[in-house]
């Protein structure tokens, strides 16, 4: 098996590693005489108040260092490779897969499927169990690795295994068993796919995922996204309003079964769905805390819950900036959180009458009209949407139109030659209700951050 070098990037300053002269481009070889697969390994063995770490200097030499520490005290090492490992790619051929249904020519880390079970510890990523091994599950339970997040698309075996084009997909439903048993906590995630498994079939999975309470503490029902490359793909329809509100009607049933049991909703509609709909966004209490906000559940319902307190507070603090001039500026977002985001702008300017906003909404040209949230928007499509458009002093854009970290769009278009074309300054905008206040004010701009409104897909 192949074997990865885990070579020192960086020594934080002051602590243990510091201490003990490791330097970046040692090699961490051992800990406590075992070999290290991947970071859940070292941070493991690492806990103890006493270990013994093998360093391969950068000269050759191995030093075999006694460390005396605190329980769980970090060496103060950070690593080349964050996960100490490669990750591991997806194996499925799924119907639904949104990366199958991307053009060509794009950068190459777009196009890297990942169903790596590591990945769902540190960044929330949903995966399908296909691709782990008992030594996986047995690692998760000995290290009590939790929450997990689970892709289930459906709990029949033969459906599973019609849906991912995989032949195993169906048998690594039981490996959920083995976590249950153990008592690892999991929250699962359902796309659904007209025709295929909606109606009865979704109604059977929330009924055999239920059993897996408490441990699996919540389950989110998504729509497909379906671009306009499709092609040869699988032949998947659009979701209609109809549709929505049985799907709505199912999960609201099976809420009204579960919370005086459990104490939880359990299933939860993405916010799509009441949109797609047309009905109301449930009260925040009806999402448990927000287990799952990163899937687009309950992400509007924050977002407001979070502004209208916000302004409130600064209405009864009399928090009223007085300006010598009007100021105006425009925003722009996706076509799903346009009536919210244009709500809340008019709210602001209720308040704060220096201040005028025209909200704009961007068709997404790029993957098709079917895709509405503003994290797969291009810099093209807002460029040329907005060309020609009245956009004040200032245009305020969520920040998961950018690759994360950087001031890229998906397109590889950046947020200067935005601004260059449209001749304007682009401000983007951070993540709370008052954080949206800020930015309309002007207040703190220009810092990363972003508008909540469905911020699910990942730029990478």
């Amino acid at each position: 098996m192949k074997t990865n070098k885990h070579i020192v990037k960086k020594v934080l300053a002051g602590s243990i590693a510091q201490e003990m002269e490791i330097e970046p481009g040692d090699e961490l070889l051992e800990i406590n005489g075992e070999r290290i697969t991947d970071i859940f390994d070292y941070q493991y063995l690492t806990q103890d108040e006493y270990i013994e770490v093998l360093v391969r200097k950068k000269d050759g030499e191995d030093w075999l260092l006694e460390i005396d520490k605190d329980y769980e005290e970090d060496l103060g090492i950070e690593f080349e490779n964050g996960l100490m490992d490669d990750y591991r790619s997806c194996c499925n051929k799924c119907i639904f897969c949104f990366i199958d249904q991307m053009p060509k020519g794009m950068r190459e880390t777009l196009y890297f499927k990942d169903d790596d079970s590591r990945l769902s510890f540190l960044q929330g990523n949903y995966v399908t169990l296909t691709n782990m091994s008992e030594h996986d599950i047995e690692r998760i339970i000995k290290y009590h690795l939790s929450p997990i997040n689970i892709s289930f698309q459906t709990t029949n075996p033969e459906l599973r295994c019609k849906m991912l084009n995989n032949r195993f997909a169906g048998e690594a439903l039981k490996k959920v068993d083995m976590l249950y048993e153990a008592g690892i906590t999991m929250n699962g995630q359902i796309v659904l796919c007209k025709g295929v498994n909606d109606g009865a079939e979704l109604e059977r999975s929330i009924s055999d995922l239920s059993r897996y309470l408490p441990y699996l503490e919540s389950v989110s029902v998504v729509p497909v996204g379906l671009s306009k490359y499709r092609d040869g793909l699988y032949h998947l329809e659009p979701f209609t309003k109809e549709d929505a509100r049985e799907v709505i009607e199912l999960i609201l049933k099976w809420q009204e079964k579960l919370y005086p049991e459990y104490g939880l909703h359990f299933i939860h509609a993405s916010d799509e769905w009441y949109i797609l709909a047309e009905e109301d966004l449930p009260e925040e209490a009806c999402y448990d805390g927000y287990l799952q906000l990163e899937n687009g559940v309950g992400m509007l319902r924050l977002l407001l819950t979070e502004f209208y307190e916000a302004l409130t507070e600064m209405k009864n603090a009399k928090q009223i900036y007085d300006y010598d001039k009007k100021e105006s500026i425009a925003l722009a977002t996706g076509l799903l959180a346009y009536p919210y985001i244009s709500e809340m702008a008019k709210a602001v300017e209720e308040v704060f009458p220096f201040l005028e906003a025209k909200v704009y909404p961007i068709i997404n040209e790029f993957f098709g009209e079917r895709i509405t949230v503003s994290g797969l928007l291009t810099g093209q499509d807002i460029k040329k949407q907005l060309m020609g458009k009245e956009l004040g002093d200032r245009l305020l854009l969520p920040q998961n139109v950018l690759r994360s970290g950087e001031q890229v769009f998906l397109d590889d278009m950046t947020v200067t030659d935005l601004e260059k074309a449209l001749q304007v300054k682009v401000d983007i905008v951070k993540s709370s209700g008052r954080d949206f206040i800020d930015a309309m004010l002007s207040i703190g701009c220009g810092k990363s951050g972003g508008v909540s409104d469905f911020g699910r897909s990942k730029v990478k």
